[in-house]
């Protein structure tokens, strides 16, 4: 790997046309990425990548005229001091909020190298070409918000954001909440049964601990195994599986934790606040991101974790 100060004019050349190729494929890749759910959103980044390659084609023209026509492959990862980015392949289903920050630190990291490359050379024309395209760079904010403005209106971003919401509860927040339910409630029972039975809080912490695990491992996989997300807009499988899997797991463990308690009374008390305030947890997000009416929510998740509860009660004190 090259420190940049080893860069000599025509590597930095080089390196810049490489930098401005993969800014303009980047861009592209928003834009397609976006164009389903937020065409307003991908049009404005169709125009930052038109941007991007007309300073490619600038600074391979001048290239051309200063050293020839061979250009050699210089990439960010060559040379010390750039910020790795991700591929975008390996972002999808792409968020907003997500590409639009990092459509802002690439302007900034572009820009700050056009800034140090231009005190790196000697040649008039070279740096003229460079400290202009970072002037241009800094104007890309402006431009984006020109192209906000006028792509964007109220009305877009609202339905936009509308469907940044909707999507975040369609591969979030529902996995997490049929796992927070599963594991909240369907533990219940073993856990009290354990718990009255034996009368030990070992027992009940072991058979708790195994049965939010297995729950969790159960499903995780059941959720990612579902579908592909590539008809329903579900997202990424192994994502939607390992937020359920580990909110089943966490939905257990909440009322398992306090049988770690020496003292069995205590412990069981403790246990059935942490179930109160879990079933009331349930509730509220069922109404904040699910639109169910808060006492409807309430009585339904209620009724379930009761009807469970007084099973393991049943069973342990038989």
């Amino acid at each position: 790997m090259r420190t940049f100060d080893s860069l000599d004019e025509r590597e930095i050349l080089a390196l810049a046309i490489s930098l401005e190729e993969e800014d303009e494929r980047i861009y592209a890749d928003f834009a397609e990425g976006l164009r389903a759910e937020f065409p307003a959103s991908a049009a404005i980044f169709e125009g930052m990548r038109d941007e991007e390659a007309g300073h490619r084609r600038r600074l391979i023209e001048l290239y051309r005229e200063k050293f020839g026509d061979h250009v050699p492959l210089l990439r960010r990862q060559d040379v010390k001091g750039f910020v790795n980015r991700r591929p975008v392949w390996l972002l999808r289903p792409l968020r907003l909020d997500a590409v639009r920050g990092q459509a802002e630190s690439m302007e900034v990291e572009t820009r700050q190298f056009y800034i140090r490359a231009a005190t790196r050379t000697r040649d008039a024309r070279i740096r003229q070409l460079l400290d202009d395209l970072a002037a241009e760079e800094l104007s890309h904010e402006q431009r984006a918000e020109e192209l906000e403005r006028s792509k964007l209106t109220a009305e877009v971003r609202a339905k936009e954001d509308e469907a940044s919401k909707r999507l975040f509860v369609l591969r979030i927040v529902q996995p997490g909440l049929a796992g927070l339910m599963d594991g909240s409630v369907s533990t219940l029972a073993p856990v009290f049964a354990a718990a009255l039975a034996t009368k030990s809080t070992h027992d009940a912490f072991a058979v708790g601990l195994a049965a939010s695990l297995g729950a969790g491992i159960s499903m995780g996989f059941a959720e990612a195994l579902s579908d592909d997300g590539s008809l329903t807009g579900r997202g990424l499988p192994w994502v939607r599986g390992l937020v359920c899997g580990i909110m089943t797991a966490l939905g257990g463990v909440g009322h398992t934790l306090p049988f770690l308690i020496p003292s069995f009374h205590t412990a069981l008390l403790a246990a059935i606040a942490v179930v109160i305030v879990e079933l009331g947890t349930i509730s509220w997000v069922r109404h904040r991101y699910m639109e169910t009416p808060p006492l409807s929510a309430a009585l339904q998740v209620a009724l379930g974790g009761a009807l469970v509860f007084g099973a393991g009660v049943l069973i342990g004190s038989s």
